[in-house]
Parts: structure tokens; C-alpha cells; sequence
């Protein structure tokens, strides 16, 4: 579901060389300000400031290149010519929308919005006292249908999901049929149309009285372990719990399909589950040492079936060739302290210190993929293709690296560039504000709050000959790092990058910074 594309890294990027080559700046000035909503007494809540502060007010059009917009503050959208369906609805509280798409089907045009509110939550009493909610809009012109009746547009249906912190990412998939959202705090549908969203009643659970209850797989990479679920298993009845060295899985209050301690450690802010069929729970589980194969995924635990290709029954029968009874006693394994169900972290699709990415359906409105991020700081979300979902980029190690969601395919988040160094770049700007790359993954850039612009390429071919000293091998590759002070006061309110031109917009300024020829 979310495998790195190791072609992409390179370990032996060394780092950025500060470039001293001028960057062209056009400075276009504003005969009015840009509408900037301040944020009032009673919005003092972190989220407030991540929800409303840092909102990015320059759009960039993914149809056109090096077109971009934003409202100034006499109600004018400035820099495109826009066209709107005669449509107006009162939405309720103040919103910002996070995303939005239109499609076409069977003639019918349908635009699919996403908003964003930061409400007060009177149940929240130990908390901030707000609650962050996503309402999902479908807006067609499915009315008058008849030949000689205008189509009208109107509200065809609205979701609701709420949590408990800003998203960093939301977004609704092509032709509306689900939803991604990345978050610290999950979330979950809980009204459509203006109505609770009831949940089925629960049936009994009982697990068919066949063995196994559970088949598994593995590669020299990861374990794919395929456990049996009851008749009638959701989503929430799953409780899932993983540690470096520990494994649980259990339906409800019933006790544990799978406990105990793994034959090996794995690395679990790589690994994930998901629901298949609605008959089992897949869990990919990262070996945090590639190569040595398990006799098993839980010690002791003889009720799964492992299912292997004729390759590894010859690799397994010459290891077992080599083993003696004296081997065999003194299995290390044994002297390992039992698992301690207390000790056990989350790393499921509930953590409470890490961030999840969820795959929604549209129309059951239920996760159907699970990460836990972990540690994979959250950098940005960019439009690479607008056929597309945005794409995101998530720190790892210290790249940044780019993925593509793809609904449509098994592996529904594909790794499809790498920013060299970025992961760690980024972290040293203290005054960051906003990060972005060009399409073509051609160049990453961050800005601060105030002034400052930091350009850094992708590594290009040198025309003089240089050696590293260190290593004595000769460098064939520069990646360059460009910094552009922006000649003003004002503090950055948007920032967009195309393949050519960075965009900056300030509160008086739309500034344009020529990158590439």
C-alpha cells in the first residue's frame, strides 16, 4: 500500500551548493489589498491558527500553466476569468474550503466541495473546548431533466466528519467516490444530510470452526499476514496494536485472533492493515532486517498457514539441512521475556502521538485503508497532474519524498519522486510558512513568513571536472540551493510553484520569481 520506490533515493547525495546566480523577480503591484480574514478574540485555539493563519491565499489553476488567483478586498478575483454555475446556498459557519473538483456523468455536471470548520464543542471539556469537522458537499445540475426545463443547480447530498485536529491533508478522489484525509487526530463520518449516521446493529460474531484462522506470506522485505474475521467485522470492532517486537489483533472484546510476541522485529511506522472483502483483516508487516526468513509470525502461535512459492520451500529445505538438535535447544528465542500487553503502543488507526492517513469510501463512508505516518512528518500537498487527487510529501528519514494517490490501483499511495535532503533542510527553517515543488519535480522551495525564498534543485550534470575530497570519486552531479530576498514588509499570505515561475503574494505584492527557462 505505501512501499518506497528505492530507485528514487540516492545514498550518495552529499548536499545543497548555495548558488550565487540571480533570479529574475517581477514585482506586479496590488491596487488593493488582498482579503485577508483576521482572526478574531474568540479563535485562539491552535487549530485556529492551523486551520485559518497559515491558509494559503494564492490558487494556482492545474489547467493552465503559470496561472494563479486569489481575492482581493474588493470581493475581485484578480489574474482569472471565472465562470460560476448560478448557484448560491447558506453553508452555515465560517469555512474554508480545503478542496474541490467537478466531474461529468450520464450529462449530469457535479462539483464536489470540501470544507473546513473549527467548531466549539460543549462535550469537550478537557480539551480546547473545539472540534475540527469536514463537510463533504455534491452540488450537480441533476434538476429539470425535461427538455424544455433548465437545469438548475442544487445541493445533492452533504457529509459530515469531524476530530479532533486540523487535517493536513484532505481531498476527494476523481468522480467523488471517496475521500483521503491525514491527520494526528482520526476522523470519522457522523452525519449525512442533516442526520445522525446510525451504525448497523451488531451481529453476533463467530469464527467459522475451521483451522486456520489465519494464512501469511513473506518476502526477504515484509510478512503479509490475511487473519479471518467474524460475520459481521467493521472497521470499529477492530482493535489492532503493534510494537517493534509485539502483535495484537482482536474483534471487539472477544479475546485476541493474534497475540504475542512477533518472530522478528519489524518496523511499525511502515507497516499497516486493511479490511478485505469485508472477510479479512491484511496486515503488511515491515522486517526491520531484510533477508532472514520467520518459521512463524507469533512464537508459538500454531493456527496460520504459511503459504510459500516453490523458491522459498528449496531456500527453506537448505536451512533446515544445516540444523542440529544442538541448534535447536539453544534457540535464542527462548530466553526473549514474554510480551507485555501493557508495554504495547499504538500503531493502528487510532494513535494518539502520530499521524494517519485514511482511505474513505464514498459510499459506505468507511475507511478502507489505514497508515499510521508515524514519525513521516507531514511537508506538503502539491496539484502534480489535475486529472488527479493532490499529491503529499512526507519526510522520511531525511529526504522528502512525493506521493501520488491512486485510488484506482492495489497500491493506492505510489512514491513518485524524492526531494535529496529536503526532509532535513526544511526542519533548520524555524520562520517557514509554506513549501511546495514545480510539477515536474524539477525543484522544491520554501518561504518564510517574511522576505526570504529557498529554492533547491534536483542535481544537474557540472561541466568542470570536481572531486569530493573525502571519498577521492569524482562529482558528476550538483543540486543547487538559491535563496531570493523579496523586496518587502509584508508577510507572505500565499505561495504557488509551476515548472517556470514560483509565485509569492504578499498583502500588497504578487511577486514572480522566474526559476526556470
Amino acid at each position: 500500500m505505501r512501499s518506497v520506490n528505492r530507485d528514487l533515493l540516492d545514498p550518495n547525495f552529499e548536499s545543497y551548493r548555495l548558488s550565487l546566480d540571480s533570479i529574475p523577480t517581477y514585482n506586479v503591484e496590488l491596487d488593493a489589498a488582498v482579503a485577508e480574514v483576521k482572526l478574531k478574540d474568540s479563535q485562539y485555539t491552535l487549530d485556529h491558527v492551523r486551520a485559518f493563519g497559515m491558509y494559503n491565499y494564492l490558487h494556482i489553476d492545474p489547467w493552465y500553466e503559470d496561472s494563479v488567483y486569489f481575492v482581493d478586498s474588493k470581493c475581485r478575483v484578480l489574474s482569472l476569468t471565472v465562470t460560476l454555475p448560478m448557484f448560491s446556498e447558506r453553508l452555515g459557519e465560517p469555512f474554508i474550503i480545503v478542496h474541490s473538483l467537478a466531474h461529468v456523468h450520464s450529462h449530469v455536471h457535479t462539483i464536489e466541495v470540501l470544507l473546513l470548520r473549527v467548531q466549539k464543542d460543549p462535550s469537550d471539556t478537557k480539551g480546547s473546548g473545539f472540534s475540527i469537522s469536514l463537510e463533504w458537499i455534491t452540488v450537480d445540475n441533476s434538476a429539470g431533466q425535461s427538455e424544455n426545463e433548465e437545469r438548475k443547480y442544487g445541493v445533492r447530498k452533504r457529509r459530515v466528519m469531524k476530530g479532533k485536529s486540523v487535517p493536513h491533508y484532505a481531498a476527494v478522489e476523481p468522480q467523488g467516490k471517496g475521500i483521503s484525509v491525514a491527520s494526528e487526530k482520526p476522523f470519522a463520518f457522523t452525519e449525512v444530510d442533516g442526520l445522525p449516521l446510525e451504525e448497523p446493529p451488531a451481529e453476533d460474531m463467530e469464527v467459522e470452526n475451521s483451522d486456520p484462522i489465519y494464512f501469511w506470506q513473506q518476502t526477504e522485505e515484509d510478512v503479509t499476514v490475511s487473519v479471518r474475521l467474524p460475520e459481521g467485522t467493521t472497521k470499529d470492532d477492530i482493535r489492532f496494536k503493534l510494537t517493534v517486537d509485539c502483535l495484537r489483533v482482536r474483534v471487539g472484546d472477544y479475546a485476541p485472533l493474534l497475540d504475542g510476541q512477533l518472530f522478528a522485529p519489524v518496523d511499525p511506522e511502515a507497516s499497516a492493515w486493511t479490511i478485505k472483502d469485508d472477510k479479512s483483516l491484511e496486515v503488511s508487516l515491515q522486517k526491520r532486517s531484510e533477508g532472514p526468513l520467520w518459521s512463524e509470525v507469533i512464537l508459538g502461535d500454531r493456527r496460520g498457514e504459511y503459504l510459500m512459492n516453490d523458491e522459498q520451500k528449496s531456500q527453506l529445505q537448505q536451512r533446515l539441512s544445516y540444523l542440529t538438535a544442538e541448534d535447536l535447544n539453544s534457540n535464542p528465542e527462548k530466553d526473549k521475556p514474554p510480551c507485555n500487553a501493557q508495554e504495547l503502543e499504538d500503531c493502528d488507526m487510532f494513535p494518539e502521538d502520530s499521524s494517519t492517513l485514511m482511505r474513505f469510501d464514498g459510499a459506505t463512508l468507511k475507511p478502507t485503508n489505514v497508515v499510521s505516518l508515524g514519525s513521516h512528518q507531514f511537508l506538503f500537498s502539491v496539484h502534480i497532474d489535475p486529472s488527479e487527487m493532490p499529491a503529499f510529501c512526507l519526510r522520511h528519514d531525511v529526504d522528502a519524498l512525493l506521493w501520488q494517490p491512486r485510488p484506482n490501483q492495489d497500491d493506492i499511495w505510489e512514491h513518485i519522486s524524492t526531494f535529496n535532503a529536503l526532509g532535513y533542510v526544511q526542519a533548520s527553517k524555524r520562520d517557514k510558512k509554506f513549501a511546495t515543488c514545480a510539477p515536474n519535480f524539477s525543484y522544491a522551495a520554501l518561504c518564510e513568513c517574511l522576505r526570504r525564498v529557498f529554492i533547491y534543485r534536483q542535481p544537474s550534470p557540472v561541466d568542470t571536472v570536481l572531486f569530493n575530497r573525502k571519498q577521492g570519486r569524482q562529482v558528476g552531479q550538483v543540486a543547487k540551493q538559491q535563496v531570493a530576498n523579496l523586496d518587502t514588509h509584508d508577510p507572505v499570505l500565499g505561495f504557488r510553484a509551476t515548472n517556470e515561475r514560483l509565485f509569492v503574494l504578499t498583502a500588497n505584492n504578487l511577486f514572480v520569481l522566474k526559476v526556470n527557462n
